[in-house]
């Protein structure tokens, strides 16, 4: 594939824009019907392989947090989150858009991210309804320096 190709598909897949690698094992919490299902599928893609759920009993690569408002306590639910990845991983954190149930604001996105020691390094639109923060644990955030 030319390098204008990887350029592309960076634009238009927000899987490949956010950082999913082949081979990456990507453990999924929060999932319910309303979660995107066309960008399980480009993770899935991603990292040609399928995305494991809570039970997994293993250190995965990354996490994906789909989170409502509703869903309890964001800091609780990240800080659960950093529990279940590699040192270094990081956390694709998916909320609700403005204006759709469940949203959630971005200053309590930002106030849970720092309480529970997580770098926000990228915001991004990942479908009609969900953004997503893309959230890393301080040996990820220290090594990009």
């Amino acid at each position: 594939m030319s390098a204008t190709a990887d350029h592309a598909e960076e634009r238009t897949n927000p899987a490949a824009r956010l950082g999913f690698q082949p081979g990456q094992v990507v453990q999924e919490i929060g999932y319910d019907d309303d979660v995107d299902q066309e960008l399980r599928e480009a993770i899935e893609g991603a990292v040609e392989g399928e995305l494991v759920d809570e039970d997994y009993e293993d250190v995965a690569d990354a996490v994906v947090l789909w989170f409502r408002d509703d869903d309890g306590d964001l800091t609780d639910a990240l800080v659960d989150a950093t529990t279940y990845i590699e040192e270094g991983g990081s956390i694709l954190l998916l909320t609700p858009k403005t204006g759709r149930d469940g949203y959630v604001e971005a200053s309590d996105i930002s106030e849970a991210s720092t309480t529970a020691g997580l770098t926000a390094s990228k915001s991004v639109s990942v479908g009609k309804d969900w953004s997503g923060s893309r959230l890393a644990t301080p040996k990820a955030a220290k090594s990009k320096r």
